[in-house]
């Protein structure tokens, strides 16, 4: 009796669960129903040979711009953008035999005087010099040699040579822009062949200054004038901060965040230069001058200028 109890209990629990199941079965097959509907695949990536195709289509052809758009498309650098980059980093680096380590530009004395006694100062004296003193003037003088140059108006050439030299506002500052000069031209010369440079520099007719050299050289061998006027000017600054470094003395990590300091510092006077006429040239820095032209009855000297 027990027995026929405890199976007829199992038949109606199994009843019961039974007509539950297609329920539920049918209720989750609504459901993933929509889900299957609306799921899309992910957009397949474009072939690299479509995305070359459409960024040739839209390139630029100048060099810069081309060295820029490739860049950002993972692209290898062309063989003209390599070379490009490859002079200027090559020309205005500091290890270039233009003698340059040897000059102070008159940082010397005023470390001496006191003006320059820390990074700070450092970067103080340097900010004015750049943008209101040599280094604006010679990004002037390089920016219209280029363009003379680069339109071979060897006429023009002269006016623009002798007022650079003009501008200098002392004798060992001159003696220092003009050794620098020399030695940038012979060195390219002798190292790149390039068309048009004896006629060139004979055309200047008189000593040419380190910013008039790189502007014809740089333009005779076709680089592109904004990476050069900016180059020059960080290898002008470069050179200012290690002189500066080795007599106050600094040491290479404070060194480094003058630069970087001064970055907005160059970038500003390359593009005023950039746009500036020759009536735009003026200076205002006459304590650097004044600096460059005490340097010359210093008691002791570590540079020659």
């Amino acid at each position: 009796m027990v027995m026929v109890i405890m199976i007829t209990r199992c038949i109606m629990r199994t009843a019961r669960i039974i007509p539950m199941m297609p329920m539920t079965i049918a209720t989750t097959t609504i459901a993933a129903i929509p889900m299957l509907m609306t799921t899309r695949r992910p957009a397949a990536p474009p072939r690299r040979s479509d995305a070359l195709r459409s960024g040739i289509a839209g390139r630029s052809t100048s060099p810069a711009a081309g060295l820029q758009q490739g860049i950002a498309d993972g692209d290898a650098i062309a063989d003209g953008d390599a070379a490009t980059l490859f002079r200027l980093m090559t020309w205005l680096s500091p290890a270039f035999p233009v003698g340059a380590f040897s000059y102070s530009c008159g940082i010397e004395w005023a470390v001496e005087a006191g003006d320059i006694a820390d990074a700070a100062t450092l970067r103080d004296w340097l900010a004015a010099m750049l943008a209101e003193g040599s280094g604006f003037c010679d990004g002037v003088f390089l920016a219209h040699t280029f363009r003379a140059a680069a339109r071979r108006d060897i006429a023009s050439l002269p006016p623009i040579a002798e007022l650079a030299a003009a501008f200098v506002p002392s004798r060992e500052r001159q003696l220092e822009t003009a050794a620098q000069g020399r030695a940038f031209i012979e060195i390219a010369a002798a190292a790149w062949s390039c068309d048009g440079l004896d006629q060139a520099v004979s055309g200047c007719c008189g000593p040419i200054i380190y910013p008039v050299a790189v502007g014809l050289v740089s333009a005779l061998h076709g680089l592109p004038l904004p990476p050069t006027l900016h180059g020059f000017l960080h290898a002008l600054v470069s050179n200012w901060i290690s002189a500066g470094a080795r007599l106050i003395p600094l040491g290479q990590t404070d060194s480094q965040r003058v630069l970087a300091a001064l970055e907005p510092v160059v970038a500003a006077t390359a593009t005023r230069a950039l746009a500036a006429s020759l009536d735009d040239l003026g200076s205002a820095s006459f304590r650097a001058d004044l600096a460059s032209m005490r340097h010359e009855t210093q008691y002791t000297r570590l540079f020659r200028s």
